[in-house]
């Protein structure tokens, strides 16, 4: 029988000659991860069970990038939690402060998830794995420390869904707004429990970074995980990164899918998602005409926070100012990431244009800390979700772009496109 890459990726890790929609299924996973939010949880379930050993201290991976650096006593309190079982388990892949990014950029940056990979996280976000080829899906902290004590996990086959893009993107469009796009006509459960199946000429050009991004928010339109077919692209990403051997899976000629949808990307602008929710998602125009005054804008987290996101926020801001009464965060995903901008200027160019330069965290992404809103603010954001109270106060509001949109917005004070301000 004809397979699609997720069903062979999790038909290979069960031990499966093949495997089918529907079909539950008990798999070996390559990385178990978490986070200082989720892991405590998993820590606890797993000392409930009595195991004294995680099956393999190389393969569970905890990142502590939520709400660190700590910003109170509770979040110090889980923080510790994560650094003292780590310790304990003398876990290989244990992130502290200065050493840590957010996690769904650091992992592949260490080159610790891999393509062909099964991949479980307690973070739906980590997703964002299938842009090298990999099957990665979030779930439960219980499920976790299942994971961590056996290395396996139950799994239902989801439904394949092929998501074709062709033609060329035209000025400022990035993987973020083709993702926004496709949300858009999906729905935020148009693709519920199914496997988002991203290929095309389009996608075959497409840079990892933005890869990266549209893997990351399969999650939005409610999918079990994002994919793309490993290329050369990606080899040359994961060659001198990874630690270990790895497999390529391609789908079969033939392999089903409950649907498929064309696109032409040449049709897209970038694009912005208005409150609250990423389907609201619109060209930028219909924002410029309406004039939506802004009182922060964020540029990072773990779908826009690689070097090539900073260049590209870096590009619109050179020689501007950010406008009065606004507030710009600018957020490296990882430590690397953070060097790389020093060196090549883009800290101090933030700096002087008026930006907040962060170390790597989640911060505001999930209303955490650097940079919650109050009542009747609003914020362009490079994050993923903007649902109700997201970002802070439940009457403020987040609108959801590329980090170009999101350079122009903060020098104009309003959601703008990058043409108004680079002429």
């Amino acid at each position: 029988m004809a397979m699609t890459i997720s069903e062979k990726i999790l038909a290979a890790h069960a031990d499966c000659e093949q495997v089918q929609p529907g079909q539950l299924i008990e798999a070996r996973v390559d990385v178990a991860l978490a986070n200082d939010v989720t892991a405590p949880i998993a820590i606890a379930e797993f000392e409930q069970l009595g195991i004294e050993q995680v099956f393999d201290r190389d393969r569970v991976v905890l990142v502590p990038d939520h709400f660190t650096p700590n910003k109170d006593i509770n979040s110090a309190q889980q923080a510790k939690i994560v650094r003292d079982f780590s310790r304990r388990q003398q876990l290989t892949n244990y992130f502290e402060s200065g050493r840590v990014g957010i996690e769904h950029v650091l992992l592949p940056e260490q080159g610790l998830v891999l393509p062909g990979d099964l991949i479980i996280g307690a973070d739906s976000h980590t997703c964002t794995y299938g842009a090298l080829g990999a099957f990665a899906t979030g779930v439960g902290s219980t499920d976790l420390a299942a994971a961590m004590a056996t290395g396996k996990a139950w799994f239902k086959v989801p439904e394949s869904i092929k998501l074709v893009y062709h033609g060329t993107p035209g000025p400022w469009v990035e993987g973020k707004d083709l993702i926004l796009y496709t949300i858009g006509k999906l729905g935020v459960d148009g693709a519920l429990y199914q496997s988002m199946e991203m290929q095309g000429e389009a996608i075959e050009k497409l840079p990892m970074y933005g890869r990266f991004s549209m893997a990351n928010m399969a999650i939005e339109a409610g999918a079990k995980n994002g994919i793309i077919t490993p290329d050369d692209i990606t080899l040359d990403y994961v060659r001198g990164r990874s630690k270990r051997d790895y497999h390529l899976f391609f789908s079969d000629p033939g392999a089903e899918y409950i649907y498929e949808m064309d696109i032409d990307v040449s049709r897209i602008k970038p694009q912005v998602a208005f409150p609250s929710l990423p389907e609201n998602s619109r060209d930028v125009a219909a924002a410029v005409e309406q004039q939506i005054a802004v009182d922060q804008v964020v540029i990072g987290s773990c779908t826009n926070g690689r070097i090539e996101d900073l260049r590209l926020a870096a590009k619109v801001l050179k020689g501007k100012k950010v406008a009065s009464y606004v507030r710009l965060i600018v957020i490296p995903g990882t430590q690397a990431i953070y060097l790389q901008a020093i060196k090549e200027g883009l800290v101090e160019l933030f700096v002087e244009a008026g930006a907040v330069f962060s170390t790597p965290t989640c911060g505001p992404c999930l209303g955490g800390h650097m940079g919650i809103l109050a009542a009747g603010e609003k914020a362009v954001s490079t994050t993923n979700r903007n649902f109700v109270g997201r970002m802070g106060h439940p009457e403020s509001e987040v609108y959801l772009s590329n980090p170009a949109v999101a350079a122009a917005s903060a020098v104009l004070g309003r959601i703008a496109s990058p043409e108004e301000v680079i002429s």
